[in-house]
């Protein structure tokens, strides 16, 4: 019997125990969106981090990193992406331009005019290059993790369609070769838990109009970012490990860049497939 979830449920129907002890740790927060919610969780207390998740995902692309990094002193700040998770679509819009703007509203509504330290990964490191650029009060210091855009790529990965499988154990397996495809290098780093959350997270996915990341849109906002910027990529990253030289050039284009960190035998899923050397660095990126 085919196994489809429902991409209105919540996402907690779904999600494994340890994402659930996690979760229960953190507060909850709405603020609008669209014609619904924007869903936050926060862990801990000090200055607030946002970290912003990747395509297809939620809060759980942190999973890994949410609880050192409070217990670092951090007031950890993680929404479901306008689109994603349990969150609301934005009013307009089916990309990354559309989503920016929704999250800094969501922000001001928040954590008040501040400006905060923001880590977005993948499709959110795009959207916090948006916001920088768009609403530059409200960043203190961007770091980009595995972010896309810069026009290394024009082609989607090849992924298995888990719509097609007939069964769960079927989807679960498409979710598992995809996750060897696009996310995590280690055959290893493959485990229940990260297909268990891939299973939760893509059937929420209501932003099926995105291609910006194909674009170089990236690459000609970067010269605009005028908060701090450093960034964090994985050298065995799949999207980038063709092409590291030109990574680093398109990215040393920001006039405001610090330090490119290549974390060594690790793939795009950096904070999950390498979370305490990840979490180690971007501490020490932070300051």
């Amino acid at each position: 019997m085919r196994a489809m979830q429902s991409p209105s449920a919540p996402l907690a129907t779904h999600l494994p125990p340890e994402a659930l002890r996690i979760q229960a740790l953190a507060r909850r927060h709405t603020t609008p969106c669209g014609d619904g919610d924007l869903v936050w969780h926060t862990w801990g207390d000090g200055e607030p981090l946002v970290l912003l998740h990747g395509g297809s995902g939620s809060w759980t692309h942190w999973i890994r990193n949410v609880e050192a990094l409070a217990a670092a002193g951090r007031r950890v700040v993680v929404p479901d992406l306008p689109g994603f998770g349990d969150s609301a679509q934005p009013a307009e819009g089916q990309d990354a331009d559309a989503v920016a703007p929704a999250l800094a509203k969501g922000m001001r509504d928040l954590l008040g005019d501040a400006p905060v330290d923001v880590v977005g990964f993948s499709f959110g490191g795009l959207c916090g290059a948006l916001m920088a650029v768009d609403a530059p009060q409200q960043l203190r210091r961007l770091v980009l993790v595995g972010a896309p855009g810069l026009g290394l790529r024009s082609r989607r990965l090849p992924l298995t369609s888990w719509r097609d499988q007939p069964t769960e154990e079927g989807q679960r397996a498409a979710h598992r070769s995809n996750l060897a495809t696009l996310m995590l290098h280690h055959d290893e780093a493959i485990d229940d838990l990260a297909v268990s959350l891939q299973a939760a997270n893509v059937p929420r996915d209501r932003m099926h109009r995105r291609k910006l990341a194909l674009t170089d849109i990236l690459l000609h906002k970067l010269p605009e970012i005028r908060c701090p910027l450093d960034a964090i990529y994985g050298e065995e990253d799949a999207l980038y490990r063709d092409a590291i030289p030109e990574l680093k050039a398109r990215l040393a284009t920001a006039p405001t860049l610090g330090e490119l960190v290549l974390v060594p035998d690790v793939g795009h899923w950096i904070q999950y497939e390498a979370a305490e050397a990840f979490n180690r660095e971007l501490l020490r990126l932070l300051g």
